[in-house]
């Protein structure tokens, strides 16, 4: 539960991804299994585990949650223009 709860890591993330959609219950096993796939192969290759980071899904597909922000701030009623910054 602690790597869950922490924010700047990876399964934070994940963690806070699922507990939204699915309950805090099915996100700790969730968790729980990252973890056990990360130490399988870590212990095959005889590697060491890189963090991907807390903003790994944000990277992973930017306009997703550009949408999702614009999404959010137009159901709070605000009226929303991009403009790419220089």
């Amino acid at each position: 539960m602690a790597c869950a709860h922490n924010t700047r890591t990876y399964l934070g993330a994940r963690y806070r991804r699922i507990a939204t959609r699915r309950g805090p219950q099915k996100a700790n096993v969730a968790v729980q299994h990252a973890m056990l796939t990360a130490i399988w192969h870590m212990a095959t290759t005889a590697t060491t585990y890189q963090d991907p980071g807390a903003d790994y899904y944000t990277r992973l597909n930017p306009e997703r949650a550009r949408t999702r922000a614009v999404r959010q701030l137009e159901t709070m009623g605000y009226r929303v223009t991009l403009d790419t910054a220089s």
